[in-house]
């Protein structure tokens, strides 16, 4: 394989959002998948009805001229509280629910990565100057911003999506009440 230089990021910016703590802990591992269930369920509602804040540093302000005129945009950002240990994880049971069956990092949405660049499509709320308001990201308060695009289903849409059947599982569970 030929051999790719390190690269650097540079945040942008910083998010503010009344999230303080990882949705799971290690001390919930005694819970029933019932109460897990519950307990992911009640965090997904209580995120998807916040508004928090993506403060961009004042030196970027410029770069956010027009993206008022999208209603969702995209959001890439630095999980800062991932333990470094966890980033050698190579399967995981998806949202650490041991009745399904362990997936390759990679086919997962964990943010315990090599490189824990996470992404998230957010409803854009407003702009005042260098800050975005959005709703319903799960980002925690202190995470690094690494790059906001905007929103364009022309580009991200795909057809005929297919998952497996342990996320389309994951999926139903949390539209249903």
């Amino acid at each position: 394989m030929t051999k790719i230089s390190p690269m650097q990021l540079n945040p942008v910016g910083v998010v503010r959002s009344d999230i303080k703590t990882p949705m799971l802990t290690a001390d919930e591992s005694d819970l029933s998948l019932a109460e897990r269930i519950d307990r992911i369920k009640a965090y997904h509602r209580q995120v998807k009805a916040s508004v928090c804040e993506l403060v961009i540093d004042s030196q970027w302000e410029e770069l956010l001229d027009g993206i008022e005129g999208f209603s969702h945009i995209l959001v890439l950002y630095w999980p800062h509280l991932i333990d470094p240990e966890r980033r050698k994880l190579r399967k995981v049971h998806p949202m650490g629910r041991k009745d399904l069956p362990r997936q390759g990092i990679f086919a997962t949405c964990s943010p315990a990565r090599p490189n824990p660049v996470l992404v998230s499509a957010v409803p854009l709320v407003a702009r005042i100057n260098n800050v975005l308001q959005v709703r319903g990201f799960e980002a925690m308060d202190g995470s690094p911003i690494i790059d906001v695009k905007p929103y364009s289903k022309s580009y991200l849409q795909v057809e005929n999506l297919s998952m497996p059947a342990w996320m389309e599982q994951i999926h139903r569970e949390m539209e249903s009440d």
